[in-house]
């Protein structure tokens, strides 16, 4: 926005210059048209090697010359004179800021700290303000600190930093630090934000703990680079580089784990194909109980009957002599059996194996 005050001053520094000039040639015009009426005076006229007076020859032109081209040329001048002065203020007092950047007002070389300008068109008083472009986008800086751990082993960190400037406050940085910011204030807050927070863990923290680290060098360098009108948007750890003989060191650590590791698993191994062998046996052995205490019901079972049967043919034929005839009859397969008798009393006899030998 254009302030009243900004335009106040362009216009009366144009009607200024606008009269110094006009002056300036009605000045000049003057002087010359007295010298055209009077030639002799302010200077000496030209004379032949005899002493006869050389006729002059602006005055002939002069004379000759058309009163017309005389006047356009008066008034072209002056016309050419307020154009220059024109384009010497409207370009001294139009100032443009780029974009992604803002402009410093400065008056007579003094930072306005009052106001941040936008991008886009300013005006300002010509030949007193001027503005000066600085960036407000996201840059990025690259570091390397090196720095000794808790344990004190050597440590080269990498860090890049992703950070802008206030762009309401850019112009009190500019007054503080110039353009030079980076050099003069975020690479030294990087540097002394790593050694402090690397000398807090030991080496292999520094690894296992990598996020833990890397939040409390944020909040280090946000906190050193706040007082300074800069915005730190993100750090990374790019790299932890340690001494040859620590990463050695590391290396034989992790392999001992290793093979510890795979001690350990074949041990488990073999513990488990026991526990399942163990498994198995017991499963089989009680499987066996199982079968043999089965067979023995079985046995038992069967027993109890045949005992049941005999127990119901003894009460059978204890109530029924006839009984005995009506299992003869039943186990009689048809053919005439050889019957023997006491007494008269005829029975079934079951061959033998002297019998069936016997023609």
């Amino acid at each position: 926005m254009v302030e009243a005050s900004t335009i106040i001053s362009i216009v009366i520094t144009v009607v200024i210059l606008g009269i110094i000039g006009f002056l300036a040639y009605r000045r000049f015009a003057q002087s010359r048209s007295y010298q055209g009426r009077y030639p002799g005076v302010g200077k000496q006229r030209s004379t032949t090697p005899e002493g006869e007076p050389l006729e002059d020859p602006r005055s002939s032109y002069s004379s000759g010359r058309n009163p017309g081209v005389r006047n356009v040329i008066r008034i072209a001048i002056p016309a050419i004179i307020a154009i220059i002065v024109i384009v010497v203020i409207v370009a001294s007092s139009v100032k443009i800021v780029e974009a992604g950047n803002r402009g410093v007002l400065t008056s007579f070389g003094a930072v306005d700290t009052s106001v941040s300008l936008d991008e886009g068109l300013h005006f300002v008083t010509p030949f007193r303000d001027n503005v000066v472009s600085i960036e407000v986008r996201t840059q990025k800086t690259v570091e390397t600190a090196a720095s000794a751990s808790k344990d004190l082993q050597d440590v080269r960190t990498e860090v890049a930093l992703n950070y802008h400037i206030d762009p309401v406050n850019a112009q009190i940085l500019y007054q503080q630090l110039g353009f030079e910011y980076s050099s003069r204030v975020i690479v030294p807050a990087i540097q002394e934000s790593v050694k402090q927070v690397t000398a807090r863990f030991n080496a292999e923290e520094l690894i296992t703990k990598r996020e833990t680290v890397k939040s409390e060098i944020e909040q280090q360098i946000k906190q050193r680079l706040a007082n300074y009108n800069i915005v730190v948007e993100t750090i990374s750890i790019t790299e932890f580089k340690f001494s040859e003989q620590f990463t050695r060191a590391v290396e034989a650590k992790v392999e001992a784990e290793q093979r510890a590791l795979q001690a350990e698993n074949d041990l488990r191994r073999i513990q488990i194909e026991a526990q399942q062998a163990e498994a198995k046996a017991v499963g089989d052995q009680k499987s066996n109980i199982a079968r043999a205490e089965g067979l023995k019901q079985a046995n038992v079972l069967e027993a109890e009957g045949e005992a049941e049967a005999i127990r119901i043919i003894d009460e059978q034929l204890r109530a029924n002599p006839n009984y005995l005839e009506w299992l003869k009859t039943q186990r009689w397969d048809g053919k005439l059996p050889l019957v023997l008798g006491e007494g008269g009393t005829p029975f079934i006899q079951i061959p033998t194996e002297d019998a069936e030998e016997q023609p």
